[in-house]
């Protein structure tokens, strides 16, 4: 069976990033792997239906400004259940000083959801 085995994530604040997916999206995280030869760090974040996030930094990266409309990956998307859930972690993360650019709102194809500026520029999409 094919599937997605788990996407990968550079961030400059390894531990803020971590937080921010334990905090708001029920992220259950390990314990972090330290390569000492490279200093490469990671952590494995696991959600509730069985999708993993890893979280990467090493030293040197270069960190290019993220336009929101320019090719490559867009954002993560979470499912939170409903509509309502939506609401209430897009209203949670914006009064907690992360930037909503959409939403919430019902999109032209019928998906309920919000998009956020969350983890270092990267967009973080919340829907039902």
């Amino acid at each position: 069976v094919m599937k997605i085995e788990h996407i990968a994530l550079y961030v400059n604040n390894l531990e803020d990033a971590r937080n921010f997916f334990i905090k708001y999206l029920e992220a259950k995280s390990n314990d972090g792997y330290h390569n000492p030869r490279t200093n490469f760090r990671s952590y494995f974040l696991s959600f509730n239906d069985g999708a993993r996030l890893e979280i990467m930094n090493k030293p040197e990266m270069q960190d290019m400004p993220k336009e929101l409309s320019r090719t490559g990956y867009a954002h993560i998307a979470f499912s939170v259940g409903s509509k309502e859930k939506v609401d209430a972690l897009t209203a949670k993360l914006e009064a907690d000083g992360y930037e909503v650019i959409s939403g919430p709102r019902t999109t032209g194809d019928g998906y309920y959801e919000s998009c956020i500026v969350a983890i270092e520029g990267n967009q973080i999409e919340i829907t039902v």
